[in-house]
């Protein structure tokens, strides 16, 4: 008797399966056709088609823009002089990288040589970046992102230099090594980057794009002069402002630094005079 139940109970479940998937709903299968068609029979929506086997060349293919961008760009002839016809935001802009590199540096040499003569500003160049060293004695009070008046008028000077110019630009922010702890800053990352960040945005403010510019605090891991003097200290508090040729050259600039370091007393580290 169990066995004949199970067999009539497996019985019932087959043929009510078999029941249910006779029946078709229509609307259901309506809107598979439909999708269906719509889907074979649409528009292709890749730029191109598929290319199945090699493609044939043809002679003029070579000279034929990639996505709609042209192979060869030619930039506009500027003069970098004051007396150019390019001169000026839009003439400028539109420099080559590059060229404008060699064109800020002139302007920067020219305009902070007070400074440069009594070590408060360092002038760096090389072929991928132009470095603007600033002794923060001149910029923030100690433990403190607040510029001083005298550290204002000098950055503005800075970014009217450096507002018309493409070049990507690059500050960075680095403490000594004696700690802090305040309510403000839990360490020397946060008051390097901060001091980074407030020059950037006063830069900004002064007509400089902000889509050029990036903050960077390092700390008191970059010292160029012994943390155990405090000449030594006050050289290693301080905000440099990099202005690159290009996007590209940011890995290499810090490659190049990197290998051009001397070793001080105690394992510190400090640029050498390649930099």
């Amino acid at each position: 008797m169990v066995s004949y139940a199970d067999f009539m109970t497996l019985l019932f479940a087959f043929f009510v399966v078999m029941y249910a998937i006779s029946n078709v709903n229509e609307g259901k299968y309506k809107t598979l056709s439909d999708a269906l068609l719509s889907a074979f029979n649409a528009q292709p929506r890749t730029l191109e088609p598929i290319q199945i086997g090699q493609l044939a060349r043809t002679r003029d293919s070579s000279d034929l823009p990639i996505q709609g961008i042209p192979r060869t760009v030619i930039l506009p002839e500027v003069g970098v002089g004051h007396d150019s016809p390019g001169h000026g935001e839009g003439g400028l802009s539109s420099l080559d990288p590059a060229t404008a590199l060699a064109a800020i540096s002139e302007q920067l040499v020219d305009e902070l040589e007070p400074l440069i003569s009594q070590e408060l500003v360092k002038v760096r160049r090389s072929e991928l970046w132009l470095e603007v060293e600033i002794n923060t004695s001149i910029l923030f009070p100690s433990a403190s992102v607040v510029l001083s008046d005298e550290a204002e008028a000098l950055l503005r000077r800075l970014a009217n230099i450096l507002k018309p110019y493409p070049n990507p630009i690059r500050v960075e922010g680095f403490a000594d090594a004696l700690p802090i702890n305040t309510t403000q800053f839990a360490s020397n990352w946060e008051l390097s980057a901060a001091r980074a960040a407030r020059v950037v945005r006063l830069l900004g403010e002064e007509g400089v794009d902000p889509t050029r510019m990036a903050a960077v605090g390092f700390g008191e891991y970059r010292p160029v002069a012994d943390n155990r003097t405090t000449d030594g200290r006050r050289q290693n508090r301080r905000v440099a402002l990099v202005v690159l040729a290009g996007h590209d050259s940011r890995y290499l600039m810090d490659v190049e630094r990197a290998s051009s370091e001397i070793r001080l007393p105690g394992g510190l580290t400090a640029p050498g005079v390649g930099r």
